[in-house]
């Protein structure tokens, strides 16, 4: 039950009991307090309708805000400025290569550092060093020292 048709009920309610709302003073404040009760409902229909619309309106503008964005910023996904294929938000990330079970690995700069890792999917031990793989001929040849192995698009 809304808000208008619980009013509108305690309205008839007014109504049955016949009392005078000319003459009784009693009878004037209850009419007086419905009549409001019935402006307020009306007032917050209305605001449940607007924020309703303005949410539907809200999700269009942020459907349409992923579309741009996916639009201006899908080249940077693969790549930065500079060509390397290992993004700025990824300096201090590296992908190696479990020699075991080729499982790729996403390790940090400290285990890089510490030189040997154990590949959580079979458990072996492999030393890991930071530097780069590829060369001008065979890789990307960014020179980034990022250890893992570059895909050339």
């Amino acid at each position: 039950m809304t808000i208008t048709e619980k009013v509108a009920y305690l309205k008839g309610l007014a109504d049955g009991l016949a009392i005078d709302t000319e003459k009784s003073k009693e009878g004037k404040l209850i009419s007086v307090i419905i009549d409001i009760l019935e402006e307020m409902g009306m007032s917050i229909e209305d605001l449940e309708e607007n924020t309703t619309a303005l949410g539907e309106e809200l999700d269009a503008v942020s459907d349409d805000l992923a579309d741009v964005e996916e639009i201006l910023y899908e080249d940077d996904e693969d790549e930065d400025d500079d060509g390397c294929c290992c993004g700025e938000d990824d300096e201090d990330f590296f992908e190696v290569e479990c020699p075991n079970c080729q499982e790729p690995l996403v390790i940090d700069e400290d285990v890089l550092e510490a030189g040997v890792i154990e590949c959580p999917n079979c458990h072996s031990q492999f030393a890991v060093s930071d530097d780069c793989d590829c060369d001008d001929e065979d890789g990307c040849g960014c020179d980034c020292g990022c250890g893992h192995d570059h895909d050339e698009e």
